[in-house]
């Protein structure tokens, strides 16, 4: 036996007993897609083959066993990334580097270039975890962080994708707004978030085949954006600045680029659990890397280089003048609409549409996400939850539309505060303590005995935190740390307090309680 797991490691395959994937009695009892199996004496059972017979994903966090392992193309790996991020909000994220921290064309760009490399390197590593064990993201954080650490973790990512969510959709509105001021924010909001519901209502299958897709129009409309701009002329290269102002802004900025590039990691085995468990690791993180990465450069420098030419005499221009009115929506529409017309108008609701490309994965995740909370939530079906999360979005981005630069600047900022601390742990427990896939048990993720205990987890977050509020640098709150760069640092020193406290506390828990 450890002749075949040593030959199976060297494929790049990853070992599991095989018990991993039958079907326990434990597993006979939770939901799945045979929507003959439930009790129609229940209303969840009721709502659960109901829910089969219109072809809606039924399974929740379980396990998914290797037979229902389906999805063998790599291509569903990479549009999905793809997809998710050729859209405006990261299109924004690049723009942003002018109007809020005054910075440079060339080192926006290389902020944009160096912190996406580190950010998104996180989201194709974990995405490897979904074939090899077949558990969602949030149930595999159960492995570092513990049966109840991971109700922490939990709250967190839940905050994530509802805010994010909210973000994603505010930016949508302000582009249906710029192309007819008779439709209101609020009016944008609701469409933009119906057309999303109804994607991930249904689940995984239909996520991942309106991402194959959606993307291309999408693209089109983006070169035509770089198409018309470069004609122009209006591009500026800013000059880059220098001394300690300019390493602030460099660092807050790069906090900003990283919270985008870096906000799947927390959901990225979510997308990768119906993959067969033989699909080489590398290949897997290839396909993700080769969806998220070039796409994210793409659409944030595109952004950046548009954004320049908001300095156009000082700053009174069309460009200036239409970020003023609807934000990113109004940029656009001075790209697009002057020179294309009632074509611009029409690539702008594009743009729009593809808000929802963005916000699938974050919906469908939170719904995953309520059924680790507890026992309880996992007693409603999922697609009950993606009502209720579409909801609870709608209604934060709704009173939100005003402010929108500032909630998407901050809110930027705290994924990468948290997802940091999140990764800390995460990556140390995997390389320093388990340092092999073969070293998960991933029979026992819903055994809470078998589980690590949470101790070192959540003390290791609070500490943390503390190294997260020493590094900030918010008009709210600016730590000493923050203070001395002259810009953000929270999420470096919330990674480093992290992951060096875990390796000593887990080191202890270890010996003291064995597991």
């Amino acid at each position: 036996m450890d002749e075949n797991r040593e030959d199976i490691e060297r494929r790049g395959s990853v070992y599991v007993d095989e018990t991993v994937f039958s079907k326990t009695a434990s597993d006979a009892a939770t939901p799945h897609d045979a929507s003959n199996d439930y009790d129609t004496s229940t209303l969840y059972g009721k709502l659960q083959r109901l829910a089969g017979k219109f072809k809606v994903e039924q399974r929740g966090i379980e396990r998914v066993p290797e037979d229902e392992r389906n999805d063998n193309s790599y291509w569903n790996i990479g549009t999905m990334w793809l997809a998710a991020n050729l859209v405006v909000p990261s299109f924004t994220i690049g723009v942003l580097g002018q109007p809020l921290y005054q910075i440079g064309f060339v080192d926006g760009a290389l902020v944009i270039i160096f912190f996406n490399l580190l950010g998104s390197a996180t989201v194709c590593f974990f995405s490897t975890f979904g074939p090899a064990f077949g558990l969602r993201q949030m149930v595999l954080s159960r492995f570092w962080f513990g049966w109840w650490g991971v109700k922490l973790i939990a709250f967190f990512n839940l905050l994530a994708g509802i805010g994010w969510s909210a973000a994603n959709i505010i930016v949508g509105a302000q582009l249906l707004n710029a192309i007819d001021p008779r439709v209101p924010g609020w009016a944008g909001i609701l469409i933009i978030a119906f057309c999303t519901l109804i994607i991930v209502f249904f689940g995984y299958k239909l996520v991942h085949l309106y991402e194959y897709w959606s993307w291309i129009p999408t693209f089109i409309v983006f070169m035509i954006v770089l198409g018309v701009f470069a004609h122009s002329g209006d591009f500026v290269n800013t000059p880059m600045g220098s001394g300690k102002a300019e390493i602030g802004k460099v660092l807050s900025y790069g906090s900003t680029v990283f919270g985008f590039g870096t906000g799947y990691t927390s959901l990225a085995a979510d997308y990768t659990v119906y993959q067969p468990s033989n699909r080489p690791r590398r290949n897997v993180f290839l396909a993700t890397w080769l969806g998220i990465l070039p796409t994210l450069l793409f659409t944030e420098l595109l952004g950046a280089a548009v954004a320049t030419a908001m300095t156009i005499n000082g700053g009174d221009n069309v460009y200036m003048q239409g970020w003023g009115d609807a934000g990113v929506g109004g940029l656009l529409r001075a790209v697009l609409s002057p020179p294309l017309g009632g074509f611009g108008s029409f690539c702008l609701v594009i743009l729009a549409l593809s808000i929802v490309a963005n916000n699938c994965p974050n919906i469908y995740s939170v719904s995953l996400t309520l059924m680790v909370l507890g026992r309880w939530t996992r007693k409603v079906p999922r697609f009950v939850w993606t009502v209720v999360g579409s909801a609870v979005y709608v209604g934060i981005a709704i009173p939100g539309y005003s402010s929108f630069e500032a909630v998407l600047e901050n809110f930027m900022h705290f994924i990468g505060y948290w997802l940091a601390i999140y990764e800390g742990i995460a990556l140390t427990d995997h390389f320093w303590f388990k340092r092999s896939f073969s070293a998960y048990n991933p029979e026992h993720w819903d055994d809470k005995d078998k589980l690590p205990p949470s101790f070192a987890s959540l003390a290791s977050s609070v500490i943390g935190i503390a190294g997260m509020v020493i590094g900030m640098k918010q008009t709210w709150w600016v730590g000493p740390a923050g203070k001395a760069a002259g810009g953000d640092l929270g999420f470096e020193l919330g990674f480093a307090f992290a992951a060096s406290s875990y390796t000593v506390l887990r080191t202890v828990e270890l010996k003291v309680l064995k597991r």
